[in-house]
């Protein structure tokens, strides 16, 4: 029995890859992997319209592009270089730090973050961050991406994954059932975030209905006869002009014979409004990795302090983010200039940390069994020279 012709054409490549490679690829080979989502959406509804997203977004964002970045050639620190300019001033508009938080902000409201390199003589000249809404996948015979595709509008530009430095760094966050896309923290915490909405909604639809939940007229006429059409929508039309929005607080309603006004409304506590919408902000607020106490959100009692929830927060979140990243810059961009070239974060340079810092110093100074190079070591810094 002959083979079909997709087994022939993978069992014809002979070269090192996963086994499993072609298994991705197969049916998506030279177009575009669309996302299963809409990145825009998400953002709108998140970032664009919740505070507690909104603030969980830029402080991890601002926090990690604040982390100082080292570059080392072997087990050598790297005090001046080329790539260590290009990444203080990445693009004529942008200067390090804005390129970076650009980078991170993508990241955790997408999942996915994009860097373009624009090459002169071989060297990157320019990195940019791209949106990723407008970023789509092209997945090659052996599953990786073989290209990206940069639409707006009506054009779209492709990106070849060729040369040294490719032109598109692709960063993502982890999701389990998706071979080219990351998962972004906002899906995680979707029904908590339309909790959250809902709630800010009804708060400011209450307001604008003069600060009174609504009830319901009755009408009680002789011999139980109903209200025509006609009179139905006369009263609905005057008690939505007369009585209803922020002008017409407070205005007496007046009933003529028949109606009576009967209140229909939950009280606060059988609500427990304030605390279900306090709850979905932590949720929101856990999955970006923040402290709620470093958002404001009362009710969390996880940390003794704010310096030790803060803390936390650089251990957890941030180092791990900029970690991961300032590895992925490297691995693109060092290729370019040659040597054994890796960039990493300095921990040092981070105030938040400096108790820690500082408690790791005594702990090593006081430790006599140590040599002044042992200590060093310990404290992350080479022999004297």
């Amino acid at each position: 029995m002959a083979q079909p012709f997709w087994r022939r054409v993978f069992a014809a490549r002979e070269r090192k890859a996963s086994a499993t490679a072609p298994l991705v690829a197969f049916g998506f080979e030279g177009r575009a992997v669309w996302t299963a989502r809409d990145v825009a959406a998400l953002a709108r509804e998140g970032f664009l319209k919740n505070a507690v997203v909104y603030r969980a977004v830029r402080l991890v964002a601002e926090s990690a592009a604040a982390v100082p970045l080292l570059l080392y050639d072997g087990e050598d620190e790297v005090a001046a270089h080329p790539l260590l300019d290009l990444l203080a001033r990445p693009n004529r508009r942008q200067s390090g730090a804005v390129f970076l938080e650009a980078l991170y902000g993508h990241l955790l409201v997408a999942g996915n973050a994009y860097a373009e390199a624009v090459a002169l003589d071989g060297r990157p000249a320019e990195l940019h961050a791209l949106r990723p809404d407008r970023m789509k996948v092209v997945a090659g015979p052996e599953g990786w991406p073989e290209a990206f595709d940069y639409t707006v509008g009506a054009r779209t530009v492709r990106f070849a994954m060729e040369g040294v430095p490719e032109p598109i760094l692709h960063l993502a966050l982890f999701h389990p059932l998706d071979d080219h896309y990351g998962f972004a923290p906002i899906e995680a915490a979707a029904t908590a975030l339309d909790i959250h909405n809902a709630a800010g909604a009804w708060n400011k639809a209450l307001l604008d209905n003069s600060a009174r939940p609504s009830g319901a007229l009755v009408y009680r006429a002789e011999g139980g006869a109903a209200l025509s059409r006609d009179q139905f929508e006369r009263l609905k039309a005057e008690l939505e002009a007369g009585f209803q929005g922020q002008a017409n607080a407070g205005r007496p309603l007046l009933l003529e014979g028949g109606l009576d006004w009967t209140a229909m409304a939950m009280s606060p506590r059988d609500m427990d409004f304030q605390e279900a919408k306090n709850g979905a902000a932590r949720e929101i607020a856990l999955a970006f990795g923040v402290p709620p106490m470093l958002l404001g959100i009362p009710g969390d009692a996880t940390y003794a302090n704010y310096a030790e929830a803060n803390r936390a927060f650089w251990r957890q979140t941030v180092l791990p983010l900029v970690g991961r990243t300032a590895a992925a810059l490297g691995q693109w961009l060092a290729p370019a200039y040659g040597g054994a070239l890796r960039l990493a974060f300095d921990a040092d340079g981070i105030e938040a940390l400096s108790a820690e810092r500082e408690a790791l110093w005594r702990r090593v100074e006081r430790a006599g069994f140590l040599s002044d190079d042992e200590k060093r070591a310990a404290v992350g810094y080479g022999p004297r020279g």
